[in-house]
Protein backbone atom coordinates (compact mmCIF):
# COMPACT_ATOMS: atom_id res chain seq x y z
CA UNK A 1 0.00 0.00 0.00
CA UNK A 2 1.25 3.68 -1.03
CA UNK A 3 1.47 6.24 1.56
CA UNK A 4 -2.22 4.38 3.23
CA UNK A 5 -3.76 3.94 0.15
CA UNK A 6 -5.28 0.96 -1.30
CA UNK A 7 -3.01 0.61 -5.00
CA UNK A 8 -5.17 -0.45 -7.49
CA UNK A 9 -4.91 -1.74 -11.39
CA UNK A 10 -7.38 -1.39 -14.40
CA UNK A 11 -8.07 -4.11 -16.58
CA UNK A 12 -10.80 -3.38 -19.29
CA UNK A 13 -10.30 -3.80 -22.73
CA UNK A 14 -12.37 -0.92 -23.94
CA UNK A 15 -10.30 2.17 -23.25
CA UNK A 16 -12.76 5.02 -23.30
CA UNK A 17 -14.28 2.66 -20.20
CA UNK A 18 -11.06 1.84 -19.21
CA UNK A 19 -9.67 5.78 -19.35
CA UNK A 20 -13.27 6.39 -17.50
CA UNK A 21 -12.71 4.14 -14.52
CA UNK A 22 -9.02 5.68 -14.15
CA UNK A 23 -10.50 8.78 -14.03
CA UNK A 24 -12.94 8.52 -11.91
CA UNK A 25 -11.25 5.93 -8.96
CA UNK A 26 -8.70 9.02 -9.04
CA UNK A 27 -10.77 11.01 -7.28
CA UNK A 28 -10.80 8.62 -4.21
CA UNK A 29 -8.18 9.75 -1.62
CA UNK A 30 -7.78 5.94 -0.65
CA UNK A 31 -7.02 5.18 -3.90
CA UNK A 32 -3.79 5.04 -5.89
CA UNK A 33 -3.77 3.37 -9.68
CA UNK A 34 -0.65 1.82 -10.05
CA UNK A 35 -1.68 0.62 -13.51
CA UNK A 36 -3.46 0.22 -16.59
CA UNK A 37 -3.90 -3.08 -18.84
CA UNK A 38 -5.83 -3.52 -22.20
CA UNK A 39 -6.59 -7.32 -22.18
CA UNK A 40 -6.05 -10.21 -19.83
CA UNK A 41 -2.19 -11.42 -20.47
CA UNK A 42 -1.19 -7.47 -20.00
CA UNK A 43 -3.54 -7.73 -16.92
CA UNK A 44 -1.76 -10.96 -15.39
CA UNK A 45 1.85 -9.63 -16.20
CA UNK A 46 1.42 -5.92 -14.20
CA UNK A 47 -0.53 -7.46 -11.53
CA UNK A 48 2.84 -9.60 -11.15
CA UNK A 49 5.03 -6.53 -12.07
CA UNK A 50 3.20 -4.36 -10.11
CA UNK A 51 2.08 -6.22 -6.79
CA UNK A 52 -1.12 -4.34 -6.65
CA UNK A 53 -3.91 -4.48 -3.95
CA UNK A 54 -6.51 -4.63 -5.62
CA UNK A 55 -6.91 -6.07 -9.34
CA UNK A 56 -10.24 -4.07 -11.04
CA UNK A 57 -11.10 -7.03 -13.81
CA UNK A 58 -12.94 -7.13 -16.49
CA UNK A 59 -14.70 -10.58 -17.48
CA UNK A 60 -14.99 -9.98 -21.41
CA UNK A 61 -11.47 -9.25 -22.19
CA UNK A 62 -9.06 -10.45 -25.47
CA UNK A 63 -6.01 -12.75 -25.38
CA UNK A 64 -7.31 -14.11 -22.25
CA UNK A 65 -10.60 -13.58 -20.36
CA UNK A 66 -11.25 -12.76 -16.88
CA UNK A 67 -11.89 -15.93 -16.05
CA UNK A 68 -8.62 -17.49 -17.12
CA UNK A 69 -6.54 -14.02 -15.86
CA UNK A 70 -8.39 -14.47 -12.39
CA UNK A 71 -6.84 -17.67 -11.84
CA UNK A 72 -3.74 -17.15 -13.22
CA UNK A 73 -3.33 -13.88 -10.85
CA UNK A 74 -4.70 -15.90 -8.25
CA UNK A 75 -1.94 -18.28 -8.39
CA UNK A 76 0.81 -15.85 -9.37
CA UNK A 77 -0.14 -12.88 -6.76
CA UNK A 78 -2.09 -14.81 -3.82
CA UNK A 79 -2.48 -11.99 -1.84
CA UNK A 80 -3.66 -9.45 -4.17
CA UNK A 81 -7.60 -8.86 -4.30
CA UNK A 82 -9.42 -9.57 -7.61
CA UNK A 83 -12.79 -7.77 -8.10
CA UNK A 84 -14.67 -8.78 -11.22
CA UNK A 85 -16.15 -6.03 -13.35
CA UNK A 86 -19.17 -7.22 -15.96
CA UNK A 87 -21.59 -5.32 -17.81
CA UNK A 88 -23.41 -8.45 -17.34
CA UNK A 89 -25.67 -9.77 -15.00
CA UNK A 90 -25.76 -13.40 -15.65
CA UNK A 91 -25.69 -16.14 -12.99
CA UNK A 92 -23.22 -18.73 -15.27
CA UNK A 93 -20.67 -15.92 -15.07
CA UNK A 94 -21.24 -14.78 -11.43
CA UNK A 95 -19.97 -18.68 -10.67
CA UNK A 96 -17.44 -18.62 -12.61
CA UNK A 97 -15.88 -15.89 -11.46
CA UNK A 98 -16.61 -17.39 -8.11
CA UNK A 99 -15.06 -20.46 -9.15
CA UNK A 100 -12.01 -18.86 -10.73
CA UNK A 101 -10.76 -17.02 -7.39
CA UNK A 102 -12.16 -13.32 -7.63
CA UNK A 103 -13.26 -12.25 -4.17
CA UNK A 104 -16.15 -10.30 -5.90
CA UNK A 105 -18.45 -9.03 -8.93
CA UNK A 106 -19.87 -6.00 -9.58
CA UNK A 107 -21.66 -4.34 -13.11
CA UNK A 108 -20.53 -1.28 -14.79
CA UNK A 109 -23.80 0.53 -14.07
CA UNK A 110 -22.96 0.63 -10.71
CA UNK A 111 -22.81 3.69 -9.00
CA UNK A 112 -18.91 5.46 -8.20
CA UNK A 113 -19.84 5.24 -4.32
CA UNK A 114 -21.08 1.43 -4.79
CA UNK A 115 -17.57 0.73 -6.64
CA UNK A 116 -15.44 2.15 -4.26
CA UNK A 117 -16.94 0.75 -1.32
CA UNK A 118 -16.68 -2.58 -3.21
CA UNK A 119 -13.04 -2.21 -3.81
CA UNK A 120 -12.50 -1.02 -0.13
CA UNK A 121 -14.56 -4.38 0.53
CA UNK A 122 -12.77 -7.18 -1.12
CA UNK A 123 -9.10 -5.13 -0.07
CA UNK A 124 -10.06 -5.53 3.42
CA UNK A 125 -10.83 -9.38 2.95
CA UNK A 126 -14.80 -9.35 2.48
CA UNK A 127 -16.61 -10.78 -0.67
CA UNK A 128 -18.38 -8.35 -2.15
CA UNK A 129 -21.28 -8.90 -4.99
CA UNK A 130 -23.66 -6.09 -6.99
CA UNK A 131 -26.91 -5.95 -5.00
CA UNK A 132 -28.77 -7.60 -8.48
CA UNK A 133 -26.23 -10.26 -8.19
CA UNK A 134 -28.10 -13.70 -6.72
CA UNK A 135 -26.83 -13.81 -3.50
CA UNK A 136 -29.05 -17.32 -2.97
CA UNK A 137 -27.00 -18.32 -6.00
CA UNK A 138 -23.76 -17.53 -4.96
CA UNK A 139 -25.06 -19.47 -1.27
CA UNK A 140 -25.61 -21.92 -3.50
CA UNK A 141 -22.73 -22.40 -5.59
CA UNK A 142 -20.57 -22.88 -1.90
CA UNK A 143 -22.70 -25.22 -0.22
CA UNK A 144 -22.09 -27.61 -3.31
CA UNK A 145 -18.87 -26.60 -3.79
CA UNK A 146 -17.55 -29.70 -1.62
CA UNK A 147 -19.96 -32.15 -2.22
CA UNK A 148 -18.20 -34.90 -0.12
CA UNK A 149 -20.41 -33.18 2.33
CA UNK A 150 -23.55 -34.91 1.23
CA UNK A 151 -22.91 -36.87 -0.71
CA UNK A 152 -23.98 -35.13 -4.09
CA UNK A 153 -21.69 -34.82 -7.38
CA UNK A 154 -23.83 -32.50 -8.89
CA UNK A 155 -21.62 -29.19 -9.18
CA UNK A 156 -23.62 -25.75 -10.21
CA UNK A 157 -20.93 -25.13 -12.31
CA UNK A 158 -19.45 -28.09 -13.94
CA UNK A 159 -15.19 -28.15 -14.12
CA UNK A 160 -13.77 -27.58 -17.24
CA UNK A 161 -11.60 -30.55 -18.68
CA UNK A 162 -9.42 -28.44 -20.24
CA UNK A 163 -6.37 -27.40 -18.33
CA UNK A 164 -5.41 -23.71 -18.42
CA UNK A 165 -2.86 -23.29 -21.01
CA UNK A 166 -5.78 -25.41 -23.19
CA UNK A 167 -7.95 -22.98 -22.31
CA UNK A 168 -5.76 -19.93 -23.39
CA UNK A 169 -5.11 -22.13 -26.73
CA UNK A 170 -8.81 -22.37 -27.20
CA UNK A 171 -9.56 -18.82 -26.59
CA UNK A 172 -7.19 -17.77 -29.40
CA UNK A 173 -7.90 -19.92 -31.38
CA UNK A 174 -12.05 -18.71 -31.21
CA UNK A 175 -10.62 -15.24 -31.56
CA UNK A 176 -9.47 -15.96 -35.44
CA UNK A 177 -5.88 -16.59 -34.53
CA UNK A 178 -4.13 -18.87 -36.28
CA UNK A 179 -1.46 -21.84 -34.69
CA UNK A 180 1.48 -19.70 -35.94
CA UNK A 181 0.43 -16.72 -34.21
CA UNK A 182 -1.32 -18.53 -30.91
CA UNK A 183 2.46 -20.06 -30.72
CA UNK A 184 4.01 -16.23 -30.71
CA UNK A 185 1.77 -14.83 -28.61
CA UNK A 186 2.17 -17.76 -25.95
CA UNK A 187 6.01 -17.96 -26.87
CA UNK A 188 5.67 -21.68 -27.85
CA UNK A 189 6.45 -23.85 -30.67
CA UNK A 190 3.79 -24.26 -33.54
CA UNK A 191 4.39 -28.16 -32.77
CA UNK A 192 3.26 -27.59 -29.35
CA UNK A 193 0.18 -25.51 -29.95
CA UNK A 194 -0.96 -28.31 -32.45
CA UNK A 195 -0.48 -30.76 -29.89
CA UNK A 196 -2.39 -28.82 -27.23
CA UNK A 197 -4.96 -28.58 -30.22
CA UNK A 198 -5.07 -32.43 -30.77
CA UNK A 199 -5.57 -32.36 -27.06
CA UNK A 200 -8.38 -29.98 -26.74
CA UNK A 201 -10.39 -31.96 -29.42
CA UNK A 202 -9.94 -34.73 -27.94
CA UNK A 203 -10.55 -34.07 -24.41
CA UNK A 204 -13.83 -32.34 -26.07
CA UNK A 205 -14.63 -34.62 -28.67
CA UNK A 206 -14.97 -31.87 -31.25
CA UNK A 207 -13.12 -32.33 -34.29
CA UNK A 208 -13.81 -28.70 -36.07
CA UNK A 209 -13.07 -25.16 -35.62
CA UNK A 210 -16.69 -23.87 -35.70
CA UNK A 211 -17.31 -26.73 -33.07
CA UNK A 212 -14.43 -25.54 -31.20
CA UNK A 213 -15.62 -21.65 -31.25
CA UNK A 214 -19.14 -22.85 -30.36
CA UNK A 215 -17.74 -24.64 -27.39
CA UNK A 216 -15.78 -21.81 -26.22
CA UNK A 217 -18.66 -19.43 -25.90
CA UNK A 218 -21.11 -21.31 -24.14
CA UNK A 219 -18.44 -22.11 -21.64
CA UNK A 220 -17.67 -18.56 -20.96
CA UNK A 221 -13.97 -18.99 -22.50
CA UNK A 222 -14.77 -16.08 -24.71
CA UNK A 223 -17.46 -13.40 -23.66
CA UNK A 224 -20.03 -11.99 -26.41
CA UNK A 225 -21.98 -9.08 -25.57
CA UNK A 226 -25.57 -10.46 -25.19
Amino acid sequence: MISGKITLLVADDHTIVRRGLVSLLSLNPELSIVGEAGDGREAVDLAVKLDPDVVLLDIGMPVLNGFEAAKQIRRKVPHAKILALSAFDNDEYVLEVVHSGANGYILKNTTADELSEAIRSVHNGRSYFSSSVSRALFEEYLKNENPTKNGDDTRLVPRSPLTTREREILQLIAEGETHTQVAEQLHISVRTVDTHCNNIMKKLDIHDRSGLVTYAIKNGIVIIPR
